[in-house]
């Protein structure tokens, strides 16, 4: 019998989450990204996106019904009492699908499984995974990936104040890839991790 084992896969937003994952998953390793069940949650007809209107109001959705991110993000962002709001509508409905998926993997023997999960200290849930792994780059490279998505300096700050600062991730977690050479330099981080897994 198989022991499926399953890895938490966090860091701070620009730093290489999604590359990481991606590289992984050519490896032939399942990984469940929270930020696209993040989205699913609040497509049109979900609960979720219900809440959230009677929540922030009409003004987050657009005429054709979906979610407008920009705006609610500016919300968000801006109010500390906001941001849990959503937290408090979005947290438990994500929690439970890929909790879901892990539980799908162990029943199929999936040898290793990874969750990308941005607030995966913020939330608690360490605990829940065999090891956590923890994507990182300097703050000045995050600054420049960021600033060429068109973010501004008040969004990237306001995206770091609402996370846990990169040391102290780095800190708890039981592997770092650090993302800071060139694509190459990634690939043999992920390659060497998943040679000791």
């Amino acid at each position: 019998m198989i022991s499926t084992k399953i890895f938490g896969l966090t860091g701070g937003i620009g730093m290489g989450k999604s590359a990481v994952a991606q590289l992984l998953e050519r490896r032939g390793v399942p990984v469940v990204d929270t930020d696209l069940l993040a989205r699913k949650v609040v497509e049109p007809g979900q609960p979720a996106l219900v809440a959230i209107q009677e929540m922030f109001g009409a003004a987050v959705i657009d005429p054709d019904g979906a979610l407008r991110r920009d705006e609610l993000a500016r919300r968000v962002f801006a109010s500390d009492i906001s941001r849990r709001q959503l937290e408090a509508i979005l947290h438990p409905r994500i929690r439970a699908l890929w909790q879901a998926q892990v539980d799908q993997w162990r029943a199929d023997g999936v040898r290793l499984g990874v969750v990308v999960i941005p607030l995966l200290f913020e939330i608690n849930v360490a605990k829940q995974f065999d090891k956590v792994i923890c994507v990182a780059c300097s703050a000045a490279t995050q600054q420049q990936r960021l600033t060429a998505r068109g973010w501004s300096a008040e969004q990237i700050q306001q995206r770091n104040a609402a996370q846990w600062p990169t040391e102290k991730k780095l800190a708890q977690s039981d592997f770092v890839i650090w993302t800071e050479g060139g694509a190459e330099v990634t690939v043999t981080q992920v390659e060497r991790l998943l040679a000791g897994v």
